[in-house]
């Protein structure tokens, strides 16, 4: 590629009226009105009259930033782009970013669950209106992490270090997945940076479990979780509520006294599809051996708390057979164990397999990370849980839209869906009291954006 004219032949001005950047957020904010989030918000917002009006039309407020965030908005003033060509003529309401940061500011820990109450409403709308989670009669996954966002200075309210050494926000994340599908927000919370993983861990899960059963999740439920999340709180919370656990568990003597009366024989080899890096070992594993065996957890708890189920443990190798020259091995293996307490109905073999498969939760966590949690962008501990609580709803959102316009943006991250379906340019133009979107001729993703936009703007189903 190389410039068609000469430098002296090409010119710049910002002087286009009808010009759009994000064409494709006008579908995506048609569905999020089909799905009813403006009502919600409506009937749930309720934030305080004060003189400045800063409590006023929640509705227009919250739409905007979610709005901005699916266009890939980041931080506050990110919001101005919302402001440009023609975008006023295309939608109404846009608030100004001083008006929005004024809005987040007003917010207190009740307005934030109330926002809360809004997003465990919205995302089983958008699953009826979309192929959101595809399967989850069947069998669907609840993912629960969580994450420091890094933040610099001292202005932040509720900044501190946490278990990672690093300074800022911890941000858990509930979410919900099936093997069919790519995984939605459930729940969030915003915390203090020094707060221990598992503090209120139990309410939250069973949040995420309920949001999931209203999603659909009728059939098989299985929480999984790493070994912060490992507690008779946490695991009694999904046995009440109809949940199965997979939960990895902590190397503590008890546990290591149950792996070590496993028989010998017992143990099965196992391959890897694709080679995992080990941390420990600085080295790629291929390979490995799991075995299973009951073990009853929580025992110093009083009898009602105390949890009997199967303890499935893989191990693995201390040393690295492809790095030992012949005929110089050890006298006998060693092996480092990992072990996860579960329930699952499941084979050992599957129930193993799906229990490695919660690092699907890191993907969504790099995935918001990427877009509109990239900064905790006020100093106010409310606002930056009121900007989570609302990423997450665009998150979902974007989810919905890629899985409208087909196979492929069904699983893609949200940064590719932004990329092919919203961040489309347009020129608006106005005939018969119609408004017409020209969208740039041979756009790779056309036929997606087509179908999108025809399915969100078809007459609703009687």
């Amino acid at each position: 590629m190389q410039s068609s004219h000469a430098a002296a032949a090409v010119s710049s001005a910002f002087d286009d009226p009808n010009l759009i950047a994000y064409g494709g957020l006008e579908p995506v904010v048609r569905l999020a009105e089909r799905c009813g989030l403006p009502a919600l918000v409506g009937e749930y917002i309720r934030l305080p009259a004060s003189k400045d009006g800063t409590g006023a039309f929640p509705t227009a407020k919250v739409m905007s930033l979610v709005g901005g965030m699916v266009a890939g908005a980041d931080s506050i003033d990110d919001m101005h782009r919302l402001r440009h060509g023609a975008m006023g003529r295309l939608f109404s309401g846009v608030r100004a970013p001083s008006t929005l940061g004024s809005f987040l500011r007003s917010f207190t820990h009740g307005h934030v669950k109330q926002l809360h109450a809004v997003a465990r409403r919205f995302l089983p709308e958008l699953a009826r209106h979309a192929p959101l989670l595809p399967g989850a009669d069947q069998v669907a996954y609840v993912d629960i992490d969580d994450t420091i966002r890094r933040t610099y200075g001292y202005a932040k309210q509720g900044t501190g270090y946490g278990y990672s050494k690093v300074k800022g926000l911890n941000a858990l994340l509930g979410i919900v997945s099936t093997p069919l599908a790519a995984p939605v927000i459930a729940a969030t919370r915003l915390r203090k940076g020094p707060s221990n993983s598992a503090r209120g861990a139990a309410a939250f899960v069973a949040e995420t479990i309920r949001t999931a059963r209203a999603c659909g999740a009728n059939g098989l439920l299985v929480m999984r979780a790493d070994s912060a999340f490992y507690g008779a709180d946490v695991v009694n919370s999904c046995r009440a509520l109809g949940a199965r656990f997979s939960i990895t568990v902590r190397m503590n003597a008890s546990v290591k006294a149950a792996i070590a009366r496993i028989d010998e024989d017992a143990w099965m080899p196992i391959k890897y599809p694709k080679a995992v890096w080990d941390e420990e070992g600085q080295c790629w594993i291929s390979d490995a051996e799991i075995a299973e065996t009951g073990y009853t957890a929580f025992t110093s708890k009083p009898k009602k708390q105390q949890v009997t189920a199967r303890l499935i443990v893989r191990r693995v190798k201390r040393l690295n057979t492809g790095t030992v020259p012949a005929g110089q091995g050890t006298l006998f293996d060693t092996w480092r164990n990992h072990a996860a307490f579960t329930d699952s109905p499941l084979s050992l073999n599957d129930a193993e397999r799906d229990h490695r498969r919660h690092a699907v939760v890191e993907q969504v966590i790099a995935d918001v990370k990427n877009s509109a949690f990239a900064h905790a962008p006020s100093g106010h501990f409310q606002a930056n849980a009121a900007w989570l609580a609302q990423a997450a709803l665009a998150h979902n959102l974007t989810r919905a839209a890629g899985a409208l316009a087909g196979t492929f943006h069904a699983r893609a991250t949200t940064a590719t869906i932004r990329d092919h379906l919203i961040n489309v340019p347009a020129r608006l133009a106005r005939s018969a009291r119609r408004l017409t979107l020209h969208l740039p001729e041979r756009w790779p993703w056309s036929t997606d954006f087509t179908q999108l936009f025809s399915i969100v703007h078809a007459p609703p189903a009687p």
